[in-house]
């Protein structure tokens, strides 16, 4: 069975001071692409990410969102995620 899973998780450092947002996608169980806000663009890990990541990073409105993840996913619920 193949399967793909998308999972985007924030790393709160000192609060909301430093908030990290990664987002990774796997395909049978193999990361094949990942965007790091500290980064700031896509990774890709295999043949198919690297040109899945270049498709992606080549995108503004696609990267603005991702950017702005940081704010709009991670700071805005980050008293819902914490105790």
């Amino acid at each position: 069975v193949f399967q793909e899973m998308a999972k985007a998780e924030c790393h709160f450092i000192n609060g909301t001071e430093k908030v990290r947002y990664v987002e990774r996608y796997f395909y049978n169980r193999l990361q094949y692409v990942m965007y790091d806000s500290d980064v700031g663009h896509f990774v890709g890990f295999t043949p198919f990410g690297e040109k899945v990541a270049r498709y992606w990073n080549s995108d503004p409105v696609f990267m603005e969102v991702r950017r702005a993840a940081v704010d709009t996913f991670c700071r805005h619920n980050y008293e819902v995620s914490t105790p």
